[in-house]
């Protein structure tokens, strides 16, 4: 792939000062002034980048990798040859993301649909009763409504809506084209292009001459270093509030209905839909297109594969998949057994006659 001209290469930082930066050994001290520019993978990688390797199935492509060095842990030292200069993390994978940031920090947030402006536009629609402390930028065609409270450091894209007494904490970022109603956001939220947040939610009683509608009174509120995907959807409360704990991370596409409960760092990967009134716990991942059902407890720490329904509680700790979900041990068993029918009874990978 050609060099981006969205995201340009970093000046350079000498290999052993990124080392430091994320808390990795560098082995052999005559590789401290290696430069670094960039990441890439190991297929692609040319001087001046910087890769890593998750297993074994590398080593091939490292023989005529030409990056300045390579990341990776301790195992897989002995892989990368002696051309390639080596620094070594226990976690490779959360030290290359670090090192991306650090290579490409304007890359960590939307970026600006209008460059040059700083502080409010005069296209923007700010109310005169809405408070934004310093450093604010509200981009041309935004809306800031009534009495609306805006941290400082925070960016409003270019078509956002801020609705009537919403509060946003400091260091946001609230992409072009999102919506936020009805909302409480803490400090470092990160809202992607075309999220709608604190819209009411689904709720109706069948009546005699058809569905009443009943109104959504409550609120979202969303904690701390929270990030919200492109065109995800989150309701407000009925009655209570929808809620998205710290340090959270939301993909594109996901539905979470009214009054759902999200614990702390949780991953929830696109096109998944939370119904109303269930409650996640801290430190869930949920692959994705899997469905949850309303009104049901996931426990803390519970993983959910790609494509499961899930239709009651789930224990702290537990791996499910399937429809409906249920152990992820017996999905695979059963899963397997199917295949084996499927092919005539004879196992996964034989070939026929």
């Amino acid at each position: 792939m050609e060099q981006s001209n969205f995201f340009l290469p970093h000046d350079g930082v000498k290999l052993s000062e990124l080392a430091q930066y994320l808390g990795a050994e560098l082995p052999d001290p005559n590789d401290a002034d290696v430069v670094i520019r960039s990441v890439s993978p190991v297929s692609r990688a040319k001087r001046g980048d910087l890769c890593y390797v998750m297993s074994k199935k590398s080593k091939d492509e490292l023989a005529t990798c030409e990056a300045s060095a390579v990341l990776c842990s301790v195992g897989l030292r002995s892989i990368v040859p002696a051309h390639l200069a080596v620094i070594v993390s226990k976690n490779p994978h959360a030290a290359f993301a670090q090192a991306g940031g650090f290579l490409y920090p304007k890359a960590l947030r939307p970026l600006a649909t209008f460059s040059g402006v700083y502080g409010i536009s005069d296209r923007a629609a700010v109310d005169a009763s809405a408070r934004l402390e310093r450093n604010v930028t509200v981009e041309p065609l935004a809306v800031v409504g009534a009495h609306a409270e805006i941290g400082e450091g925070t960016c409003i894209g270019a078509g956002a809506v801020i609705g009537p007494g919403v509060k946003i904490g400091r260091n946001c970022s609230i992409a072009a084209g999102a919506s936020v109603l009805c909302a409480l956001v803490g400090n470092g939220v990160i809202i992607h292009n075309g999220a709608r947040i604190g819209q009411d939610g689904f709720g109706y009683a069948p009546g005699p001459r058809g569905m009443i509608k009943i109104v959504q009174i409550g609120r979202v509120i969303i904690q701390d270093n929270v990030e919200i995907g492109a065109n995800t959807t989150i309701d407000r409360g009925a009655m209570d509030d929808t809620v998205v704990g710290e340090g959270t991370k939301i993909d594109n596409q996901v539905q979470i209905g009214h009054n759902v409960r999200i614990g702390r760092h949780c991953a929830i990967v696109s096109q998944v839909g939370i119904a109303g009134s269930t409650v996640v716990g801290d430190g869930v991942q949920i692959g994705g297109q899997a469905g949850l059902n309303g009104h049901i407890k996931i426990g803390d720490g519970v993983q959910i594969a790609a494509k499961s329904g899930v239709i009651g509680d789930i224990p702290a700790g537990e791996r499910y998949g399937g429809v409906p979900a249920r152990p992820i041990n017996d999905f695979l068993r059963e899963a397997a057994a199917i295949m084996t029918r499927a092919a005539g009874g004879k196992k996964t990978g034989e070939k026929n006659d």
